[in-house]
């Protein structure tokens, strides 16, 4: 009874870049698709490993932009969002209770965001829905009677995706504490604004970072570590249930002891099964 929808984001600057340079004789679209099957061949493998179950649905962004873009029609026309210099933004000001799921006020949400200052906004906090496509650039047609061609905003694909697959509001909401602001309280900004309704999703559940032995895993720590390379020398279960040891809210310390207690709890389970 479970409707379990995990997204492929495939509008993506690094995956731009990795396309054009892995493949450069293909078309940009035909390039990124070929990438990201790649990579989501791998990461499957990976998570199957682990004995995860697979979603029921694993929706790409490159395939929602119709709707994308009526989402971004509709809070135009309902007074949410404007176009200026062929980019869409999203008004913030327009939305009242803005903020209510990172429980911040604007001023405290400005002094903690990398606000882009351009002429074009109406407020700072404005965010891109629609943004012009660069030369090189994967584009599409714009919404909001813009006619060049252009891309989404990054905030814009989940709502679409969500809407097409879980609808206008579901239970669960699930993602890194990092995503709590800006991307889901824009999320929630652009859902709402669009269906007229109070909430997005009826729970959030954020999980915390994972730390190796105690430090933030970071490539320029030299500690960063894929599931892959742990595979080589541990069971998936295992893997898992070391993961699944911390609440989910705290951080994860990934450590050599855990791995071994773990082994040792499975180890106890099978016996007694």
């Amino acid at each position: 009874h479970v409707k379990y929808v995990r997204n492929i984001t495939d509008v993506d600057d690094k995956i731009n870049d990795r396309a054009a340079r892995d493949f450069p004789g293909l078309p940009l679209n035909e390039a990124i698709r070929k990438v990201t099957e790649q990579t989501g061949k791998q990461f499957h493998a990976d998570v199957d490993a682990l004995r995860a179950l697979r979603p029921s649905v694993e929706p790409r962004a490159t395939e929602h932009i119709g709707e994308m873009r009526e989402i971004i029609e509709r809070l135009v026309a309902g007074g949410f969002a404007y176009a200026a210099e062929d980019h869409v933004l999203f008004s913030v000001p327009s939305m009242a209770d803005y903020g209510k799921l990172a429980r911040r006020s604007l001023d405290e949400m400005m002094a903690g965001a990398r606000v882009d200052v351009a002429p074009y906004k109406r407020d700072p906090m404005d965010f891109v829905l629609w943004k012009p496509s660069k030369p090189g650039e994967p584009s599409w047609p714009s919404p909001a009677g813009i006619k060049s061609p252009g891309r989404p905003g990054w905030h814009i694909e989940c709502s679409a995706m969500s809407w097409k697959h879980l609808g206008e509001t579901f239970d669960i909401h699930g993602g890194g504490i990092d995503l709590v602001f800006p991307h889901h309280e824009n999320e929630i900004a652009q859902t709402c604004c669009t269906f007229h309704t109070k909430v997005m999703a009826n729970f959030w559940m954020h999980n915390g970072f994972l730390q190796v032995e105690g430090e933030k895993m970071s490539k320029s720590l030299g500690n960063f570590v894929i599931i892959r390379e742990v595979l080589a020398d541990w069971p998936g279960d295992v893997i898992r249930l070391a993961m699944l040891a911390s609440h989910y809210r705290q951080p994860i310390n990934w450590t050599v002891k855990g791995l071994e207690e773990a082994e040792k709890a499975l180890s106890s389970f099978y016996d007694a099964a």
